[in-house]
């Protein structure tokens, strides 16, 4: 089932995550769920925060970027409690976007390489390091469940001049070609 995206503005994007075990009731659907709220939002990563969900879960398909960038095939995985050990390799830029900031994009720079430690959807542990574009999308989605977002990269100067952006956002005046779902205050 397609769920609303969470838009930028909704103090849930900006709480820690909790760590979840088996008992979390129907975690196949919920994964299955976000699989197709990302696909039918055209996005290649999605965090339970952005669905409205506080628990340490996201998901990615990194298949969209595989011309470009060749490790990106195949890339489709569920994170479960996931937590970074190590992030290495030299910072680069690149121009990221987010399903809860319609219409915003903006030059990032992150690590090449992230190592995580994490569940698969069969609870199943694993440590696995993941670089260039799969690394960038990992690290997008991980800072939901810290509670970060994207713009917390930028500049302060940058952040000041998307502010009449990021208000009409949290204001409920933007339209998505997706279902989206504004904090109504």
């Amino acid at each position: 089932m397609i769920k609303p995206i969470i838009a930028y503005g909704n103090p849930v994007l900006r709480k820690v995550a909790e760590d979840i075990d088996k008992t979390y009731p129907e975690i196949q659907t919920l994964i299955d769920d976000m699989f197709e709220t990302m696909y039918a939002s055209d996005g290649v990563g999605l965090a339970a925060p952005q669905i409205g969900l506080s628990i340490r879960l996201f998901v990615i398909d990194a298949e969209a970027f595989v011309e470009d960038y060749p490790e990106a095939k195949g890339f489709r995985k569920a994170f479960i409690n996931p937590h970074v050990i190590e992030t290495n390799g030299e910072e680069w830029l690149f121009n990221e976007g987010c399903l809860s900031f319609p219409g915003i994009h903006e030059d990032v720079s992150r690590p090449a390489n992230v190592t995580l430690k994490y569940l698969d959807e069969n609870f199943v542990e694993h440590t696995e390091t993941f670089t260039g574009i799969c690394a960038r999308v990992v690290q997008h989605e991980y800072d939901h469940l810290d509670g970060k977002c994207f713009i917390d990269h930028l500049s302060p100067l940058k952040r000041r001049m998307l502010q009449r952006r990021l208000n009409a956002i949290s204001e409920g005046k933007v339209h998505p070609k997706y279902k989206i779902k504004f904090f109504k205050k």
